[in-house]
Parts: structure tokens; sequence; C-alpha cells
């Protein structure tokens, strides 16, 4: 059953550079098949929104280079519920301006933003978290989901949780104290043995009008050209050369700094725990996390379609593309990632930094790998 009055927002943008060389500029984590699952996180994610909005009520967001998979990707959707960026802005332009379109085409909606490329085993808990926060939203605030931690996760951010909201409809949507970045390991097992502490899954919810509200307090000139934008997008005369006039001069900002953080700061802000398994796949150590049933499991995963992979006392990760034989023998908690041009070898334990190969790869001029 649809929830009344909501719409999906997905931004599908970044590279996913940790997870290099499977994921590329032309073809980022969102359009790959993570999980096994024989669907992409982009498809996972919009198959979950569409029974809480309905298929037609789900928009996406993403770079024009990706316009072609994505549609591919999503047969369901309307050519009017996908927005494309000229270039990357971060998320304060993708969400705001989808959620300034929206409110032009009915006023009053509430819209929920989720990232293209988590993933989310629950999917009753999912709806469930959904609907308390458009309970919370209806009342005015722009609320949260925080995920219940499991671990002491260093990779994600944390939410502060405080008193209870007060919120009828939702009684478990507390105040939000604060946010965290990424903690030490140290901090990181003082906020789980706390349980007052939430991971910060970057999933917002909230009337469109109260979103753009807050963003003219805090960001007036980025609102003004957001708002300029959405007034000429459905005109195909009148888009272009918006487009083309303001777009280069959109502020590169974080929706946790142009909205979040300041609407907490007031008071405006609330949180949903969200009890449901979730991963944002951010590094090949979180894939392997995912198909071995945890970190440190004695186990090998195997995602290839035509390689051939020999182990022998071998734990980890195998991802290629390619029909090579690969052989694995005596290793433990190893990262292998074949492509058809380039090859990645690590550990789970250092699968962060392969952001920094993907960076000094981009400063030796050598960016056709990337």
């Amino acid at each position: 059953m649809t929830i009344d009055g909501f719409y999906g927002i997905i931004p599908a943008g970044g590279v996913g550079s940790r997870l290099w060389p499977l994921s590329r500029a032309d073809a980022p984590k969102f359009l790959h098949d993570l999980t096994g699952s024989g669907r992409t996180l982009l498809q996972s994610t919009f198959e979950r929104l569409a029974p809480l909005a309905g298929e037609q009520r789900v928009m996406v967001v993403t770079g024009r280079a990706h316009r072609a998979a994505v549609e591919a990707q999503l047969p369901a959707l309307t050519d009017a519920n996908i927005v494309l960026e000229a270039e990357p802005r971060e998320s304060t332009v993708a969400v705001l301006l989808a959620a300034a379109i929206l409110e032009r085409r009915e006023p009053g909606v509430v819209v929920g933003s989720f990232a293209a490329d988590h993933v989310i085993a629950d999917e009753r808990g999912f709806r469930r978290a959904v609907t308390d926060a458009v309970a919370a939203a209806r009342t005015g605030k722009i609320a949260t989901i925080g995920i219940t931690p499991t671990e002491p996760a260093i990779g994600f951010g944390y939410i502060q949780a405080g008193e209870p909201a007060g919120i009828a409809e939702a009684p478990g949507v507390t105040e939000v104290v604060r946010f965290v970045e990424k903690p030490s390991a140290e901090d990181a097992r003082t906020y789980l043995a706390s349980g007052d502490f939430l991971w910060n899954a970057g999933m917002f919810i909230a009337r469109a009008d109260v979103l753009l509200a807050e963003l003219a307090t805090t960001e007036p000139e980025l609102a003004a050209q957001i708002d300029e934008l959405a007034a000429a997008w459905d005109d195909q005369a009148t888009r272009g050369p918006a487009v083309d006039r303001l777009w280069p001069r959109l502020k590169r900002i974080a929706i946790d700094y142009s909205v979040a953080e300041p609407a907490a700061a007031r008071g405006g802000l609330v949180v949903v725990p969200g009890d449901f398994d979730w991963d944002d796949v951010g590094d090949f150590s979180a894939v392997a996390k995912l198909h071995n049933g945890g970190l440190g499991a004695d186990r090998l995963a195997i995602l290839s379609g035509k390689a051939t992979v020999l182990a022998d006392g071998a734990s980890g990760i195998v991802v290629s593309t390619t029909d090579r034989v690969i052989s694995l023998v005596g290793v433990r908690d190893i990262v292998v990632v074949d492509t058809g041009d380039a090859l990645l070898v690590t550990t789970t334990e250092h699968a962060q930094r392969v952001k920094q190969v993907v960076d000094a790869i981009r400063r030796s001029g050598n960016g056709t790998v990337l």
C-alpha cells in the first residue's frame, strides 16, 4: 500500500572510487549487481521505493552520461521523472533541485531521498521507518533514518539521538542532538556502548517546501538558483538556457551541511531508528562482508560470470569481468578485482585505501582506466 502524498527521490551519482576498477566514471557502482541478486543496486533501490510511493512517483537524479543505462535498467521510470545533472554538484543540488521541481508540480508534497547504492535486506523494516519518517515530516520536521549500529564501525558518520520528539503517529522518533563525522575506533566503541548513537545513512524525508525554506536560510544564493532552475525545468524551451546559465555557478555542498546540521541545531530535525540491515557497500571489504556473512569469515566470495577461480586455503573476495583463470593459494582476507584493463590486489583491511590509488592514477594522467 502506497503512502499518500509521498514521492521518492534517488540521487544516483558519484563514481564509487573505493570500488575501482569495477566502478568507473562511465559505469559507477549503482549500475552494478554487488549482491549477487541479479539486480543492480539502482534497480533494488527503485523496487524498494515503488511500493511506498508508486512507480510513477519515483524520481532519479543522475548524470547525463548515465541516462541510457538508467533508463535501460528502470523501464518503469517516466521521462518526467529523470533529472539529468550537467555536472556533479554534490547532494544538496541533487536532492533540493528534485524537491523544488516536485513542489512546483505538487505543492505540499512529502519527499524522501534515498541513495542509489545502498543495500537493505529487511524491506518491511525499511517500510516501517519510512512511514514513521513521513508522519514526522507532516508535522513540519525534517526526518532522517538512523541505522541501529551492530558494530563499532569507523566508516560511517553517526547521529546522536535525544529525547522523544512527541509525534503521536510515530512515538519512536527522537530529536537529534548532533551529527558526528567518521570517528576513531575508540570513539566508535564508546558510541556503540552508549546506545544513543545511530549510523548516518543519509536518508532524508520532509515536505519539499520545508527543505527549500531551510536551504533559503543557510544558502540563500544557491536556493534562489535552484528555484530558478525548477521554474524552467518542465518547459523544454527554457530548461536548456537556464541550465547553461546557472549550473556552472551552483555551489558544491553536501545536504548534511546545507540542511541537516543547521536544522538539527535549531531543533527542526528528528531521527527515526532504523532496525534493519543496511550497508552502503562503500568498499570491497563491505562487499566481501555481504557475501561471506560478516567480517573475518573464513570464506572466499566469488563475483564472476566467466572467470575460473581456483582457491586453496584462501578467504576474501574475487570480482572478475574477464574469462581469466585466477588461482589463490594460502592468502587470507584478500581482495582481487580483475577487469579487462586493470587489476587490483589488496586486503579487506586496506580496502578503504583504494581511493588513494584512484587519486594517484588521476594525477598520473592515465585517466582512461578511471
